[in-house]
């Protein structure tokens, strides 16, 4: 069992990570909280922002974007299941630093290639279909890249056994977790996302008009 590994759990199979590996993590959870906040600003746009425009306004630049017909899924904006996805990729690394073990590794690969494919087609729309930039968006879609490119470093950076020889160790694995560790700041940031979708709806005061 490689000494990287938290758990005194025996394990069939031995893994080894280059010292890099943990700054490397350091570096993907950095920037999956900053993806994760640009998620957050693009939503607060959404819910308390956009209301205000009204609904004959002409629009252009990054708002046409993001009141575009593709910013929703079932009415849901895009930068909340943005918002998800980096809380998914936090929670990972998370796990990483509690346990160090390797299947979690081979599980962020693709939900990380997974973004950048989505990202790359939204780009798409900004550049080829819409015609505008979104600022914001574009941010989020730079640190997609950056997990996925940051999580083939670690891969190159680590040997570890096939994803079929670990899957079925995954409820020892889960066994051995600290869930307060990795649990409770995505739930945080899960709390974070839903009270913000709460608020508009709170019996609150009309905004008094400036003169």
């Amino acid at each position: 069992m490689s000494t990287e590994a938290s758990s005194t759990l025996a394990f069939d199979y031995e893994w080894d990570y280059s010292p890099r590996v943990s700054s490397l993590f350091g570096t993907f959870t950095f920037v999956a909280i900053v993806g994760w906040m640009v998620t957050v600003a693009l939503t607060a746009i959404h819910l308390f922002a956009l209301p205000a425009i009204p609904a004959d306004a002409p629009v252009q630049g990054s708002i046409e974007v993001i009141t575009s017909p593709w910013a929703y899924i079932f009415g849901v904006p895009l930068a909340t299941l943005g918002g998800f996805y980096y809380l998914t990729t936090i929670g990972l690394a998370l796990w990483w630093f509690d346990t160090r073990h390797p299947l979690i590794i081979k599980i962020l690969t693709p939900i990380t290639a997974s973004g950048v494919v989505f990202s790359s087609y939204f780009v798409y729309l900004q550049l080829g279909v819409i015609g505008e930039i979104c600022p914001f968006c574009m941010m989020s879609a730079g640190a997609t890249v950056i997990l996925f490119a940051l999580e083939l470093v670690i891969l190159r950076k680590s040997v570890t056994p096939s994803l079929s020889n670990m899957t079925g160790d995954l409820g020892r694995v889960v066994g051995t977790t600290n869930f307060a560790v990795v649990v409770f700041p995505v739930l945080i940031g899960l709390v974070t996302l839903a009270g913000m979708f709460m608020v508009p709806m709170l019996p609150l005061p009309d905004v008094v008009p400036f003169v």
